[in-house]
């Protein structure tokens, strides 16, 4: 198992919380890809990953058809993707990803949880070097294939580890691959039923269980925040 996969196993069933969390994150991603690339699911590669995606964790039509519309809302259009860098407590790295339409509340909102629980805000690009930013594609097995087979044929795309997930197949590549993985397993049949952006630490940092209560809450300020998308840290997991 590589060190991308066992992260990931230990994070992805807390990463988005409620159904009602998913829908929403779901939901401005939806509202970011039309703005940037048009509404025709047919042309806009991320669009179609992220209907794809919707329609797996049971997303209503109309929820998505709203998230398509609100990108010529000009009440809604203008979301901004921000990256917000820091520590927590303890020396432990944390970035988060937010989409809103107010950066002055989200920055204020970011830097309060901070301060709350003993951490620092820093400044943008300071903790990249820690984190190394991957796609992940989800996506079904195909009979005939095997996961050999296709780490080697996706070798030559970006993919650098492939691994079996319960029913599922997980495939990490470099950030800037994204297109060039889509492409291949739309063109080959394959079906993607989820497509994600992670930061994945380069070294995690060991904490005693009272030590990672305190980040745990820290995390779940963030969490909580509805313009929050993601959060990454490099905290090890418990056993």
């Amino acid at each position: 198992m590589g060190r991308a996969f066992e992260y990931r196993k230990a994070t992805k069933l807390k990463r988005w919380g409620n159904m009602a969390r998913v829908f929403t994150k779901l939901g401005k991603q939806i509202t970011i890809a039309v703005r940037d690339g048009g509404p025709d699911a047919d042309t806009n590669p991320r669009l179609r990953v992220l209907i794809q995606q919707a329609k797996k964790e049971n997303m209503p039509k109309e929820n998505v058809e709203r998230a398509i519309k609100k990108a010529t809302d000009k009440d809604h259009s203008d979301y901004k993707e921000m990256v917000y860098e820091g520590y927590g407590p303890y020396g432990v790295a944390i970035v988060v990803e937010t989409a809103t339409d107010n950066p002055t509340r989200t920055v204020a909102n970011v830097r309060s949880y901070f301060n709350k629980h003993g951490g620092s805000l820093g400044t943008s690009g300071s903790l990249e070097f820690l984190f190394d930013h991957k796609c992940v594609f989800k996506i079904a097995p195909k009979e005939g294939i095997s996961l050999e087979d296709l780490e080697l044929e996706l070798i030559d795309y970006g993919v650098d580890e492939v691994e079996a997930d319960e029913e599922d197949i997980l495939l990490y590549g470099d950030f800037k691959s994204y297109s060039d993985i889509q492409n291949y397993l739309e063109e080959n049949g394959f079906e993607i039923h989820s497509a994600e952006f992670e930061r994945i630490p380069n070294d995690t940092k060991e904490l005693n269980d009272e030590q990672r209560a305190q980040i745990e809450k820290l995390l779940e300020k963030f969490e909580e925040d509805e313009d929050v998308q993601n959060v990454f840290h490099n905290m090890a997991e418990g056993e």
